[in-house]
């Protein structure tokens, strides 16, 4: 098996081997209906930077096999890789058998570099070429499962399983129900580095994002990223633009440290672009995710290691955080809810801290600031204001404390009035239902602060409160960030409030986020000016 370091030179264009620290190939599938298409597509995954292209000829219309793959091979600006999947293992290949294994080895004779056969026909399918398969020629078996990730144990014996058939490169899917089951890809991905095996692992579906872009840093051979958005050969796969532009694919190694942000949902999160760009520009070393978490506590005991340094926490865990932490901050600890958990190279632990409310309550602070014509003077410009908060969960609580701490009076309002009242009575407020604010107006000039993800996309019609109960306010805020400006911001506007959206808590609780991470000061500037994209 060649170091698939030789390949960078046929393959990317764009990043000559001395800049990879990695040699972990891209691979763009090519799915068109047609031949010029594929042929278009090719041109295009070479521009993009891919190592090799799957070509996947199960997808084509009207197929004139030997015609046909002497064009892609001849036409093709990069190594080529053929899979011509059949219905039984996830393709639209529904003829006969012998036919299509026929197509593959007719492809390894007409110049492919690479062929996928499926576990299932490999041992025949070696056997049959024998002797007559050309020196440069790899073939990958692989294995799919569509259902879920099994044991370590069941995931050894089916790489056993896929070498015994006579493969040049181990090659299988699985299907994450929870994000913890990649581990164990990762543990087979890294137990077959000892062993020279080339491997690819990889995890479908959301829960399994983040198998596509770390197996840079575990050794996997290669990852599939898609020319466009949405069109992919199997659920879950990024784009290639994605793998190299947001997440630095390339510049990932064995000693990268991972980074994340928990939540659920979390696909929407711009923390990833915030961070990797920051760590790009100063040259850290270090990858920052997207963690789709259902269990914070089953995640925290499955990614144990140091390779996991630090992580951003949103909705829902800031709360179910607290308890995985070793050691949590006493504002973090007095407002129950954690946002950034760091965990400490010398022994593991875990340390939680709250940025939350930092950002957030000094964006309001510049907001009234501005709307009052005032410099910063000694005292909070929230002093003495009476602020309403809307929800109890963690991103609320981090509010009402800060607000409090800054001499406002505090006015809780959720949904279940229970809650609000749990968290008036902690922070010394009062609690209403969600339900009665539209008619709380007992003076003018008051603060709204919206913490729920009400009017998050995708339901951006969705509001906390009626246009007609925002006359009473002097400035409204909300946490959510995407849409920037929510359509409770859009009527707080209309209705002659100052405006402060979630963008700018956003930012500010990044900043000393980031700085935890990487133990560098935040530059500031980047941050704003990546931002204002969105």
């Amino acid at each position: 098996m060649e170091s698939p370091n030789l390949l960078v030179a046929s393959g990317s264009k764009l990043v000559s081997g001395s800049m990879r620290k990695n040699p972990t190939l891209i691979c763009v599938p090519i799915m068109g209906e047609s031949v010029d298409k594929m042929v278009v597509d090719m041109g295009k995954a070479n521009a993009s930077g891919a190592d090799l292209v799957e070509i996947r000829l199960d997808g084509l219309k009207n197929f004139n096999p030997r015609e046909n793959i002497k064009t892609l091979i001849k036409e093709s600006p990069v190594p080529t890789l053929f899979t011509y999947r059949p219905i039984w293992e996830g393709g639209q290949y529904d003829g006969d058998e012998n036919k299509r294994v026929d197509v593959l080895r007719l492809a390894m004779e007409l110049g492919a570099d690479y062929i996928d056969v499926e576990l299932q026909v490999a041992r025949e399918f070696n056997d049959s070429v024998r002797g007559k398969k050309p020196e440069k020629c790899k073939v990958i078996v692989s294995s799919h499962n569509y259902q879920y990730t099994p044991s370590v144990e069941d995931l050894s014996n089916l790489v056993a399983r896929i070498q015994a058939s006579g493969a040049d490169i181990v090659k299988f899917a699985t299907t994450a129900l929870d994000i913890t089951d990649v581990a164990r890809v990762f543990q087979i991905t890294v137990h077959s580095q000892v062993s020279h095996v080339p491997i690819i692992g990889l995890v479908m579906g959301e829960r399994g994002l983040i198998s596509r872009i770390l197996c840079a840093k575990f050794g996997g051979f290669l990852t599939f990223g898609t020319l466009e958005n949405g069109i992919v050969s199997a659920p879950g796969q990024p784009t290639i633009k994605d793998l190299l532009d947001l997440y630095n694919f390339r510049q990932m190694g064995p000693d990268t440290k991972v980074f994340g942000i928990i939540g659920k949902p979390v696909g929407h999160s711009k923390s990833p672009i915030l961070y990797n760009e920051a760590f790009k520009s100063v040259g850290f070393n270090g990858v920052f995710v997207h963690l789709l978490v259902d269990d914070i506590a089953k995640f925290f005991q499955t990614y144990s290691s140091n390779d996991f340094a630090g992580f951003s926490c949103t909705i829902p865990h800031k709360e179910a955080a607290v308890k995985c932490c070793d050691e949590v901050d006493t504002v973090a600890k007095s407002i129950g809810a954690v946002n950034c958990i760091i965990r400490r190279q010398s022994d593991g632990k875990l340390f939680g801290y709250n940025t939350d409310y930092v950002g957030a309550i000094s964006a309001i602070e510049d907001g009234l600031r501005g709307r009052l014509n005032v410099s910063g003077g000694v005292s909070s410009a929230l002093a003495g204001k009476l602020f309403v908060v809307i929800g109890a969960g963690g991103a609320g609580k981090a509010l009402a404390y800060g607000a409090k701490a800054k001499g406002a009076r505090v006015v809780i309002a959720n949904r279940t009035y229970d809650r609000a009242r749990e968290l008036a009575e902690t922070v010394g407020g009062h609690a209403l239902s969600l339900a009665d604010l539209e008619n709380f107006n007992p003076e003018d000039g008051m603060i709204l602060a919206n913490t729920t993800s009400i009017g998050m996309q995708p339901k951006v019609d969705e509001t906390p409160i009626p246009k007609h109960a925002l006359g009473h306010y002097a400035l409204v805020f909300d946490a959510v960030y995407t849409p920037k400006i929510t359509r409770l911001l859009r009527e707080a506007e209309e209705s002659g409030a100052t405006i402060v959206s979630g963008l700018e808590m956003f930012i500010g609780q990044a900043y000393e986020q980031y700085e935890r991470f990487t133990g560098l000061p935040a530059p500031k500037e980047l941050f704003q000016k990546i931002m204002a994209k969105y």
